[in-house]
């Protein structure tokens, strides 16, 4: 039959609704979704029922998945692309999940020398430019139960995910409403303020930032989901740019004090 075939592949795509007691399992399981309110809570689900049909999920080394838990790594990932919409979840398929921290190897070249050396990297998430979302189930499950200290591994990586839309990772992502030389020039000035301090001086903003820019852009957007008010004492333009970006913090106006674990 005409368009049999194409009909039949565009339904493997189709979002099939979240079941009523499973969302509101995963929802009182998730403060960061639960703060939300009611219109942005419905599109988070709209949207988290579209990733969950367009992501292929793979349990890796002895990761044990179900339902419950694809849709709350779902929920947080879609969290950071709900303001910018479905077409932020392009270009990728792939969610691999560890049970735990996992292990890559890495190569470096020595610019000077031309001496290439290999070593392996513990990490607990990563994210590959049209590749997969890599992520630690233990330290999902460690955000969840600690919301507000700061860090959240699926909405950092989606942060790359979202900075690699346009390319390679620079710190910028694809801008609509925010002029992006502004965006640029207020990130630059908040990255040489953190490079430029002393690695133990008190700063809500973990050092590791200061790797690139992409991983600033990375962290501080933890921050904004977890600890806005601090990022605001902290570093004030960048947040009116990542509220602007994101959206209004679930975490705005009842912040509880979190401890830092990285």
């Amino acid at each position: 039959m005409p368009g049999h075939w194409w009909q039949s592949l565009r339904a493997r795509f189709e979002p099939v609704p979240v079941a009523d007691p499973l969302w509101r399992r995963a929802l009182l399981a998730c403060p960061l979704a639960r703060r939300l309110d009611p219109d942005r809570q419905q599109r988070l689900r709209q949207l988290a029922a579209l990733f969950l049909a367009r992501k292929r999920f793979h349990a890796l080394a002895g990761a044990v998945l179900d339902d419950y838990w694809r849709l709350l790594i779902a929920m947080q990932a879609c969290l950071p692309a709900l303001q910018q919409g479905t077409a932020s979840l392009r270009g990728w398929r792939e969610v691999l999940i560890y049970p735990g921290e996992f292990k890559v190897r890495r190569s470096h070249h020595d610019d000077h020398t031309g001496v290439v050396t290999e070593g392996d990297e513990i990490l607990i998430g990563e994210a590959w430019e049209h590749g997969p979302l890599v992520l630690s189930l233990a330290d999902v499950q460690l955000d969840l139960e600690q919301p507000w200290d700061g860090y959240n591994v699926v909405v950092h990586e989606m942060a790359h995910k979202l900075d690699m839309l346009d390319g390679p990772p620079d710190g910028v992502p694809p801008l609509v409403e925010i002029p992006r030389r502004r965006w640029i020039e207020q990130f630059q000035l908040a990255y040489d303020r953190l490079a430029g301090a002393a690695p133990d001086q008190d700063s809500p903003i973990d050092h590791y930032a200061t790797e690139s820019a992409s991983e600033y852009f990375a962290v501080v957007s933890e921050l904004h989901y977890s600890q806005p008010a601090s990022l605001r004492q902290a570093e004030p333009a960048v947040a009116d740019l990542l509220e602007a970006f994101y959206g209004r913090s679930p975490a705005d106006g009842d912040e509880p004090a979190g401890s830092c674990r990285r």
